[in-house]
């Protein structure tokens, strides 16, 4: 299950990707993963969800092609 359809389908992925951009850590929460208070260095977050186990390797590199696509590093 993707971070998206986690979320549902309550809002468009343009819409869902602003969110994103303005609040990262509260959408990641709001699909349901685990971000300790506190923590806001994206790479701290990223080997944070690799090391919890919450995100494998492919779904980092799928959610990675994906933001490329829409412009964001």
């Amino acid at each position: 299950m993707s971070m998206f359809d986690s979320l549902g389908a309550r809002q468009n992925p343009m819409q869902m990707m602003s969110q994103l951009r303005s609040n990262p850590i509260g959408m990641l929460k709001q699909a349901g993963y685990t971000i300790p208070d506190g923590m806001s260095n994206p790479q701290e977050i990223i080997n944070h969800l690799l090391n919890s186990g919450q995100v494998n390797n492919g779904r980092l590199q799928m959610a990675q092609q994906m933001a490329r696509q829409f412009g964001i590093r």
